[in-house]
């Protein structure tokens, strides 16, 4: 409780007693710095105006911290703030929620990467839950996400089947359009998307997935190292005895090289991976 305070609901807008912080401005109030709520509201209105269409954040700014920048913006320019709010939910891991006070086993990007994954296959794992349902992590979730992605960047140009169907495209193109519209349903716009199997869509729509698809999916002539085939023919033989263990830790060896790991009716398959 604060004496100052005229309810003692109100939020800070400016910081007067804190004498030692690092922020100090001069003001009508006295020497302070602002408060957070007002910090989102000032920056936002610098660069986006002081109404725009899209606030974004998690779920658990919306009871306090949304709030009282609606409440503080409102009051100052007298009409609305924001047009649309969409607020994500939680990633968990181990169906906990990862955050800095936690400290989560796997809480940086870079950890993934160091582990040989392909930061963009946690992007595509992203894509397939809609942002208001929790996410739940996990290493067998990404090595799914991964193979997926992989299927993605094998699609070729040549083969789309809307090069002989030119008058099926439009339709296709307005179905994912519409998932997309539809609350931002990625989940349903990528499910359309490997259903139609279009090189074309998926280029279009990856301005918007962001998956560098264009980039990935190009070809490599480059010849692959002789300790390289080695692994391969290791892992092949691996898998083809059923010795799951040891095709794992090859494939764990590949990708450390740089590689990306598939399987076909072929065999194991690899790709330098494009970072």
């Amino acid at each position: 409780m604060d004496e100052t305070k005229r309810n003692p609901s109100d939020f800070v807008l400016w910081f007067t007693n804190k004498p030692t912080h690092i922020m100090k401005w001069e003001s009508p109030w006295g020497v302070g710095y602002p408060g957070w709520h007002i910090e989102c509201s000032a920056m936002s209105m610098k660069y986006l105006g002081e109404t725009f269409d899209i606030h974004c954040g998690g779920v658990d700014h919306v009871p306090v911290h949304h709030t009282n920048e609606i409440a503080q913006s409102e009051c100052s320019t007298g009409h609305p703030f924001v047009k649309y709010w969409m607020h994500g939910e939680f990633l968990l891991t181990n169906n906990a929620k990862i955050s800095k006070s936690t400290g989560g086993s796997i809480n940086r990007l870079q950890a993934l990467i160091d582990a040989g994954y392909d930061p963009l296959a946690y992007r595509y794992l992203c894509l397939q839950a809609h942002y208001r349902s929790e996410l739940n992590f996990s290493l067998e979730a990404l090595d799914a996400a991964t193979a997926g992605l992989r299927k993605v960047y094998s699609i070729r140009p040549e083969n789309d089947p809307f090069a002989q169907n030119e008058a099926g495209y439009p339709e296709a193109r307005q179905r994912v359009f519409d998932a997309l519209n539809d609350d931002l349903g990625t989940p349903q716009a990528v499910g359309l998307l490997h259903a139609y199997g279009s090189y074309r869509l998926w280029i279009e729509f990856d301005a918007i997935l962001g998956l560098d698809i264009a980039k990935r999916s190009q070809p490599t002539e480059e010849a692959l190292p002789v300790e390289v085939l080695a692994l391969i023919e290791q892992r092949n033989a691996a898998r083809t005895s059923k010795n799951w263990a040891d095709s794992d830790a090859l494939r764990n060896q590949l990708i450390a090289l740089g590689y990306e790991v598939g399987d076909s009716s072929q065999g194991t398959t690899v790709k330098r991976k494009a970072l």
